[in-house]
Parts: C-alpha cells; sequence; structure tokens
C-alpha cells in the first residue's frame, strides 16, 4: 500500500470513530491509535513493542538546572556589597583601586559626563576624559577607547613637588588636594605622568554666551547653576567669582574616586553611570572583591609601570 493510501486509510478509520460516541477522549485516542498500528501491521512495517512496565518506586523528578544567587546580581550591587563590607573596615586597612574593562569601553562618555555634574566642573577642567585611540594599519585598524581617571599611585610623584604640601596621599590611598593650602604653582600638573590633574582658571560655560529667548533658560540661571557648591573631598566648597577662600577657582583639581560619595556608602560617579559595566571598584585589600578578582587575571596591566609610581587603575585588555 503506497503512502498516500495509508493516509486515506489511516483518516477513513478516524472518521469512523465519533468522539461524541466514545465514552471519554482517551477511549476515542486509543480507537485511532488502534487503526493506525493495525495499517502499519498490514502494510509490513515494523511495529515496536510495548515496553515492559517496570515495578518499583516512581522516579524522582529531574531537578531544574540551577544557577547560583550570584550569577544574575548586578556587578553595581557586587561593587555595592563589596564597598559595604571595605567600609566597616578602619581607613588604614582600606586600598581603593578601580580596573576598567577596556573591551567594554564602547566611549559613550557617559562617566565623563557624570563626573563633570557631580563634581560641578568648569570648562578646561576634565577629571576622567576618554581618549579615542586607532589600533593597526588601514584597512586592519580597530578603534579603542581609554577612561583615564588619576591613577592614585602608591607613590605619586605629584606629591613630594608641592612647595606647601597642598597635597597628599590619604591613609586609604587616595590622593588628595586641600584647595585652601593650594597656591595654584602647577608644579603638580607638571609632575603628574598620566596628565591626570588640570588648572581651575575660574572659567564658566556662559562665559561669551548669547543670551537666550524669552522664557528659555536665561544667562544669569545658568550661571547661578554654575556656581553652584561641590562637594569634593566631604566639604563644600564655594564656586563664587574669583580666588576666594574656600573655593576651588586658582587651584589644581583632579580626580578623587568621589570620595565625598565613598563617604556615605556610594560607589563613584562614574563607576554608576557606566552604560556597559566597563569599570569597577572596590578595595584591593580585600581578596573577595571584584577587583581584587579581576587584576589577577593575565590580561590585566597599568600604564607606566616603568615609572614605579605603582598606579592603583588597572585595565583589562
Amino acid at each position: 500500500m503506497s503512502g498516500q493510501s495509508q493516509d486515506d486509510a489511516v483518516l477513513r478509520e478516524a472518521e469512523r470513530i465519533s468522539p461524541q460516541d466514545a465514552a471519554s477522549r482517551s477511549a476515542f485516542l486509543q480507537k485511532t491509535a488502534s487503526a493506525v498500528f493495525g495499517i502499519m501491521a498490514t502494510s509490513g512495517v515494523a511495529v515496536a513493542a510495548a515496553p515492559e512496565t517496570l515495578t518499583g518506586p516512581p522516579a524522582l523528578p529531574m531537578p531544574p538546572f540551577s544557577i547560583s544567587p550570584e550569577a544574575n546580581t548586578d556587578i553595581l550591587v557586587s561593587m555595592q556589597r563589596d564597598l559595604q563590607r571595605a567600609l566597616a573596615k578602619p581607613s588604614k586597612d582600606r586600598r581603593w583601586g578601580m580596573v576598567i574593562d577596556t573591551r567594554k569601553c564602547v566611549g559613550c562618555s557617559s562617566c565623563t559626563v557624570g563626573c563633570v555634574m557631580e563634581n560641578k566642573l568648569p570648562p578646561g577642567v576634565v577629571y576622567r576624559p576618554v581618549i579615542d585611540m586607532e589600533i593597526g594599519t588601514y584597512p586592519n585598524v580597530v578603534r579603542k577607547f581609554l577612561p583615564r581617571p588619576c591613577m592614585q599611585c602608591e607613590d605619586p610623584p605629584c606629591v613630594p613637588v608641592c612647595p606647601v604640601d597642598a597635597t597628599w596621599k590619604r591613609d586609604d590611598g587616595i590622593i588628595e588636594i586641600d584647595y585652601n593650602a593650594c597656591i595654584g604653582c602647577r608644579y603638580c600638573i607638571t609632575a603628574c605622568p598620566y596628565q591626570a590633574r588640570t588648572f581651575d582658571f575660574g572659567e564658566n560655560w556662559t562665559d561669551g554666551a548669547a543670551a537666550g529667548k524669552e522664557d528659555a533658560l536665561s544667562l544669569g540661571e545658568a550661571h547661578s547653576y554654575e556656581t553652584q557648591p561641590n562637594f569634593e573631598y566631604g566639604e563644600l566648597w564655594s564656586r563664587a567669582d574669583g580666588v576666594v577662600p574656600e573655593s576651588p577657582v586658582g587651584n589644581a583639581r583632579k580626580c578623587q574616586f568621589c570620595v565625598h560619595r565613598l563617604a556615605e556608602g556610594m560607589l563613584p560617579m562614574c563607576v554608576s553611570t557606566c552604560i556597559g559595566r566597563a569599570t569597577f571598584f572596590g578595595d584591593l585589600n580585600d581578596p573577595e572583591s571584584l577587583v581584587s578578582q579581576m587584576i589577577a587575571r593575565n590580561n590585566a596591566i597599568r600604564l607606566k609601570e616603568e615609572l614605579g609610581t605603582h598606579p592603583k587603575v588597572y585595565y583589562l585588555l
């Protein structure tokens, strides 16, 4: 019997069995299956015998594929836990560090923008620029992006050159600047091999800007926003016009890992705003921290290690 004839016979047999006449849907299916197997048997198709029913206790269901709770945890949550654990220790037992995965950085500069907003940075003052590099020779080229915060060096060359001791290394390894002590000589800017320090000349973004239209943001409102204080190093610094006490104007400035946020149990702004989760932060003295695990990899490097500055910012290649 041809395949088409077999199919027709199956359909005719199924039509003779009415579901309404069957005691149940199960009976209907059993009759249909019997008709199908009968046709297969008469046509010479081998039919496997039903396996014997095994006696004994019922088999336990297969366990579902299990995933550890940490697998689905956002790395920001993991770093927040590392941060809380580090803050429970004395300051001298902490060593803040940062890891930047260059494979994940897409060059969006959200870290730069977040840093500007957090620290009220004026024109010419950038704590975390993103360097856009082109590697290779055309046509075999690739673009790479390198965020460059302050390296927070273990042996910082910017500290000993300051004639008034306005900059120093804290117990937790962060390099700090006292804006009230800084005289603006800019020796530290010259000494930094990473160009991580800039100078605040007191400029504003609204300087020389055209007046807005009616009902638009006026220059007065914009200028008042620019002169709002920031809270670097956990203190209030007023950005008034001119060089005045308690002001960063006329001083060298740099990234400080957002120590005012760390004191409140928050991650640095650049870490929180990174859309690619390419920036990691934590205590390098904690072997269980995410940053400690990452710098142990064989693709972790530091910039200009030959200078002996021992930076605490690592890059993954």
